[in-house]
């Protein structure tokens, strides 16, 4: 629609009598790209940019001025706060012993299921109740956790800024604990004495109704020389195991946000060396479009984040600071720690700007009350693929007055290319009097050659922000739809008995979302010439293949979109017949 307004607001742009077949061809295969950038650009075109590594001494710098007597610990007297230093993020994890009496305690609450170690404290599985990792039923629920070394994992406190060569031996006031109500809350105490005699005492919160976990580290010098320690907390992270098709197209890797704003670190960046954060981090971890592993610090001051290793095994730490512990005095260091899904509601409801994970880009301003509108109707229809229809309703019913509009001028633009052709004809030695003539043409019979294309300008934010939402909302993973349709986060396939190369089944919703735009394609008017239109009709069969592997979701909101289009011009053609 956008080369007709422009082949009739600058007719001379076009014309080239020995050239204007190949001018369409270039034409028609611009559009076709333009399409493709449409549909697979924008993430990348929108997305914000990472924060750049500071030079060491620009960042050396800027910790001596922020940092304060208090910058990084509650502190007693005689205490001498030094800032943090950038951890250093080893290429291959250290290899640790495991500690034959070191016991696992097991946390069950609601929500989830939690493994921890008396060896360093560090978290062996954290299993989610409410999320499988595949849509059946007999698939294992998500764990949150990497299966690997002791020295690997999650949540470990250290007073060696994170290096992660020696661990803790705590000894657990309990070996399980059990919350079984929403507002059940629990405490585990551990306590570990160190090697040079500092002694840590660690308190765990645990509610029945939340994800968030409370951390409080106490480190105490009992001795009679001072000690010097550089508190850190340090989280080892792969991609999360579940079967999401979608994962591929959107964000999945370390993620923070400081200073008010999100950072978020491709994990292929650190090939080129550990990237350093400092400021005011409300949270750091590792997320994808449904699921996220995060550390709140708590202590007032500014952190330094370090996030090093690879594109499979990332290594997040959050440093306090070197702090020097006279005797008989301590410090104490306050956590928050959230895995757990995704879900706007919940990240909002924990406050700390965890909500901040959700990133819908530009289109953040539209998203995000569009996926409160689609949750709000699911509460009461119980379906989201019945969600989806509704909201595009709703947003086409918005837009229908400035449609129709651009839809009555597009088929007046075609009533007068009769007239568009003769004037072309007399004209076609001379495109400035063309151009000319044609304006006139245009302001005697009240036509406007923008207005087409007007109408889906204003429409293209909204089916961005719609998209990002059915494509990284975590409500529509595994959730069903109808008949075949069981699953509006991944492709649909209806299975026949056999396995189909590439697409294993049949995309029964995508052939008809291309039928359905080879009809409005059909019906919508049109002022190319026959060379173009022909290879224009090649569209539906291109954007069927781009959906073949998109969430049934999406898919299903460009059918009815496309339903309601062809709705809509057929309402426009009659009228425009009848008038």
């Amino acid at each position: 629609m956008h080369q007709e307004w422009l082949r009739n607001y600058f007719p001379a742009l076009f014309f080239n009598s020995r050239k204007e077949k190949f001018m369409d061809l270039q034409r028609a295969f611009l559009a076709i790209v333009l399409s493709f950038i449409i549909l697979f650009g924008y993430q990348y075109l929108f997305v914000k940019p990472v924060a750049r590594q500071p030079h060491n001494g620009v960042q050396q710098a800027e910790q001596k001025e922020k940092a304060g007597p208090n910058a990084t610990v509650q502190t007693t007297k005689n205490q001498v706060p030094v800032a943090a230093k950038p951890a250093v993020v080893q290429p291959v994890a250290p290899v640790i012993a495991v500690d034959p009496d070191a016991r696992d305690i097991t946390i069950e609450t609601p929500l989830y299921t939690a493994v921890l170690t008396e060896q360093g404290g560090g978290f062996k599985h954290f299993i989610l109740k409410k999320y499988r990792t595949q849509l059946a039923k007999s698939s294992p629920n998500m764990d949150l956790v990497p299966d690997t070394g002791i020295g690997e994992l999650p949540i470990i406190f250290s007073l060696d800024n994170g290096a992660g060569t020696a661990l803790p031996a705590y000894r657990a006031d309990q070996d399980k604990v059990s919350l079984t109500g929403d507002g059940d809350t629990r405490t585990l105490t551990m306590k570990a004495t160190l090697a040079g005699g500092a002694v840590v005492t660690r308190t765990m919160v645990f509610h029945g109704n939340s994800y968030m976990i409370d951390l409080a580290y106490k480190v105490d010098n009992p001795g009679t020389d001072p000690v010097t320690i550089s508190p850190a907390m340090s989280m080892n992270n792969t991609p999360f195991a579940h079967g999401s098709t979608t994962s591929r197209y959107l964000f999945s890797g370390p993620a923070l946000y400081v200073d008010n704003k999100l950072n978020q670190v491709k994990p292929k960046k650190l090939i080129d060396g550990p990237k350093v954060f400092q400021g005011d981090v409300s949270w750091a971890g590792y997320e994808d479009n449904y699921f996220i592993d995060s550390i709140l610090p708590l202590t007032k001051g500014n952190h330094q984040v370090t996030i090093g290793g690879t594109a499979s095994r990332v290594r997040t730490v959050v440093s306090e600071g070197e702090v020097t512990l006279a005797p008989e005095s301590s410090a104490v260091y306050h956590y928050k720690m959230y895995f757990g899904p995704k879900k706007l509601s919940i990240l909002k409801s924990e406050d700390h700007n965890l909500s901040k994970a959700i990133n819908f880009g530009w289109f953040d301003v539209l998203a995000k009350p569009t996926l409160w509108l689609l949750n709000y109707l699911y509460t009461y229809i119980g379906n989201y693929g019945v969600a989806i229809i509704i909201v595009t309703i709703l947003i086409k019913a918005v837009f229908w007055p400035i449609t129709s509009k651009g839809m009555r001028s597009m088929k007046n633009m075609q009533k007068l290319q009769p007239k568009v052709a003769k004037l072309k004809e007399k004209y076609k030695d001379d495109p400035s009097r063309m151009n000319q003539e044609m304006m006139a043409l245009y302001k005697t019979y009240k036509v406007n050659p923008v207005g087409g294309c007007l109408p889906m300008i204003i429409q293209i934010p909204f089916f961005f922000a719609l998209y990002r939402v059915l494509m990284a909302a975590i409500e529509l993973r595994h959730a069903p739809f109808m008949l075949w349709i069981n699953d509006l986060s991944a492709p649909d396939r209806l299975m026949i008995g056999f396995d189909i190369p590439y697409v294993h089944g049949i995309p029964v919703l995508t052939l008809l979302m291309g039928l359905s735009m080879y009809l409005q394609q059909k019906m919508t008017p049109t002022t190319a010439d026959p060379t173009q239109a022909k290879i224009m009709q090649f569209l539906p069969v291109l954007f069927t293949f781009m959906f073949i592997n998109f969430a049934s979701g999406l898919v299903l909101y460009w059918f009815v979109n496309n339903l309601l289009s062809i709705l809509q011009q057929q309402l426009i053609n009659r009228q425009v017949k009848a008038a």
